[in-house]
Formats: structure tokens, sequence, C-alpha cells
């Protein structure tokens, strides 16, 4: 249990971290509420967004003065026009061995590096099946049915049985970190060794994460290729939502001749960086936080997402016990969010209404809970949510890092604020 004391000395060092990256730091006192610590976050986020443009002013995307040597903290970049030939030299942001894995691939978002490798992977293959768990980001799923017209989506359902056997089709899995848990670990579990190509979206893990090891790990060991993309605006900006990045990884499989007579994953790397290239998608450096890969910052993070974690195990079991029949999902792979239902079958518009409507009383009642699409934050962030794989709406709660205490007693606000509204009948 942490205490309110302890969580803001933690946070006073996440903010020296961030303001220590300026030039001329803001004078900073120590916060003594969530309300200015989220503020102190997002004010000197800006002040370094500002700086690093009146800094690298030489630095524009027709890389017109060769005396433009644009950084930011730690990274160093190098590009030409529109930043088509993108490099990067700086810190990684996972934490796992090297190996056979390449440099990352920087793009402008999260969507941009899947979009990119999905799109790549029709000059790898003419046809293939893209096994898809439940849980699956929407947008994700959105994109292979609307743009990527090579790849036949295939969604599975647990038991997954011989859906990892290899076919006459090459078979490739988006094993994503929004899936159900007891879908995440039945892929593990498997013998994917039929398996042509694993797409690995990391996004809701941290970067240090056990899973990504053990999929590391799974994937050597059944020989499987795999891509690891992630979108850095969530878990690596301390909460602050420095900018949209994304990236992808490519790591091959450790044993070539399972692959003989296999799609030639290899060029993959090098069709996905053409792909951004074509389709505009590059990274900018404005948007690479200055503050990453120092030992603090690796610690500071570590410390961040564990609270989020702990308060999300807190969260799943009080829900399970106290709202039943009410509870959507408690148990994505990740632990970051819970999504509630309805009384009556919810639409996109009430399910929006009913988390601003949320959000908007228990915060004037001083609960440190905004309205807000996204997660990871020093709050609780609530959304709409539609499950893809069944077509319903919920809310989704986004689990935040905050004292045991305070978040104990959000998520019984919570609780009961949801438990009044369906009373009344607010679930349609």
């Amino acid at each position: 249990m942490e205490t309110i004391q302890a969580y803001l000395e933690r946070k006073h060092r996440e903010l020296r971290l961030l303001n220590d990256c300026l030039t001329k730091p803001l004078d900073l006192a120590p916060p003594r509420s969530v309300d200015e610590v989220v503020g102190s976050k997002f004010q000197i986020t800006a002040a370094l967004r500002a700086e690093h443009e009146l800094q690298a002013w030489k630095a524009t995307e027709t890389a017109w003065s060769h005396a433009a040597d644009p950084v930011s903290g730690p990274f160093e970049f190098r590009y030409d026009y529109q930043r088509a030939d993108f490099t990067v030299r700086g810190p990684s942001f996972y934490e796992f061995d090297g190996g056979c894995i390449s440099a990352a691939v920087y793009t402008a978002s999260g969507m941009a590096a899947i979009s990119a490798v999905l799109l790549a992977s029709a000059q790898i293959v003419e046809k293939a099946d893209l096994l898809v768990l439940p849980g699956s980001y929407g947008e994700t799923l959105e994109l292979i049915r609307g743009l990527v017209p090579h790849l036949r989506l295939v969604a599975l359902s647990l038991p997954l049985g011989d859906a990892f056997v290899s076919a006459n089709s090459p078979k490739i899995l988006l094993l994503d970190s929004c899936s159900l848990a007891g879908a995440f670990e039945a892929a593990v579990r498997s013998d994917g060794s039929g398996l042509d190509l694993v797409l690995f979206d990391t996004t809701c893990f941290a970067g240090s994460s056990g899973r990504i090891r053990r999929v590391l790990s799974w994937a050597r060991r059944c020989g499987i290729p795999l891509v690891l993309v992630r979108s850095h605006n969530k878990l690596d900006s301390l909460g602050a939502e420095y900018g949209r990045l994304g990236s992808a990884v490519f790591v091959q499989g450790n044993d070539d001749r399972q692959r003989a007579g296999r799609p030639e994953w290899r060029r993959l790397e090098a069709e996905t960086r053409n792909a951004v290239r074509l389709l505009g998608g590059a990274a900018l450096p404005a948007h690479f936080p200055p503050f990453v890969g120092s030992a603090a910052y690796r610690d500071l993070t570590k410390r961040r997402v564990a609270a989020i974690l702990r308060n999300g195990r807190s969260t799943a079991r009080y829900f399970a016990a106290r709202l039943p029949a009410l509870s959507a999902e408690l148990h994505f792979a990740h632990g970051l969010y819970v999504t509630l239902r309805g009384s009556r079958p919810l639409d996109e518009a009430s399910a929006r209404q009913a988390a601003e409507d949320m959000s908007n009383e228990l915060r004037a009642e001083g609960l440190p809970i905004r309205h807000a699409g996204s997660f990871g934050f020093d709050f609780a962030a609530t959304e709409w949510f539609h499950d893809v794989t069944t077509d319903q709406y919920s809310v989704r709660v986004a689990v935040s890092d905050l004292p045991t205490q305070v978040w104990d007693d959000l998520t019984a606000a919570i609780a009961r604020w949801w438990q009044v509204r369906q009373s009344r009948g607010g679930g349609g």
C-alpha cells in the first residue's frame, strides 16, 4: 500500500526528471495534490516541446540546412527531404536482450506502425490468413477489413484447438496486448511452430514487461519471425502524452530450417521502411521524449506501471463482487482498464454520454477522474468502448497511478455511481 505522502514524493521525482530536461528549468515546488501533479506534468512537457522547436528551427521538412543537427535528449536523428530516410540513434523503449533484433522503424503513431507492416506484407505474400484473438484492438481490425484485402481476417475463440497448425495458406497471428487475458495465455502456451509470422502489439505492456520477454522466448522456441509494434504515447512518457510516436521492431526466428518453403519475412523490415516512406508516416523528432533512457526514467516508469497494475487488480476484484451483472470485461491481458455494461444495451452515443456524466459528476466531488480517450494517466479516464467481437458497447474505466487509498475510494465511488445510474434505467 502506497501512502499519499510517498506517492507525492515519487511524483516529485517524475516532475524533476522532466524539468531537468529544460535548458532553463521551471521553479518547481513539491506537488501537494494529484491535480498539481497532472498540471505540472503537462506544463513541463509543453515547455519541453516548445524549447525543442526553438532550438531545432533549422531542422525543417525539406532539410534545407546542413547545419541542422536535430536531437531530442538522448535521441539523434538523420534524415533528408520529408524524412523519407529517417534514422534514429538512441535508447530503446524496450528492456530485453538484443539477439536477432533490428533497429526500430519509428513512425508517427502506433497505428502508422502497424499499418505500414500490414501493407508491406503484401510484398511478401499474395494471400494469408490473419488470426486475431478476442479483445484485439478495434481500429486494427477495422484497418484490416477495410484496407488490407490480401489478409483474410480469422477471428479465433477459445479453446484454440488446431488454429496454429500449418496450412496451405500462410498464417499470421496478431497477438495484441489488448486481448482478453485467457486468450493471450492460451496463445503463448500453444505450439506456434505452424505459424508463419507473429505481429505483436505491445502498446499496453510496459517496455520492461515480462509478458514481452515471454513472447520473445516463445517465438524463438517455435522458430517464428516476430514483429513488435507499439504506440509510445501511452506507457512510455510518464503519463504526459508527450507526442504521437510509434515503432516496429523485427525479430527473426532462431531456426531457419523450420522456415524452409515459407514466406521471406526477412524482407519485411525493408518493405515496411518503404511503406512508411510512401505513406508519409515517418516520426517527428519533436515527438521523442527527451527524458527517456536513463536509470531514473526506467525506475520511475516501472513504479508507475506497477502501481497501475496493483490498482487494476483491486478494481477487478471490487467490481466482480459489487457489480457482477454490470461488469462487461474485467480481465484484459494488460490489466490497465476494465469495462462496465448497462442494464440495457448501450450504443456508442449512450456509452459516451455515460462516461462523460460519470467523470463530470465524480470530478465535481473532488475525485481524480476525467473523460479522456486514452489510458496511463495520473487520473482515472473514462470513455466509451466497442467490443468488435461481440459488437457490444460499454464504458471503459482506465486505471491510473494513484495512491492506494485514493484509488480505492474512487473505485467505490464509480461502482456506486454506476449502480445508481443503471437502477434508474440509464443504460439505454
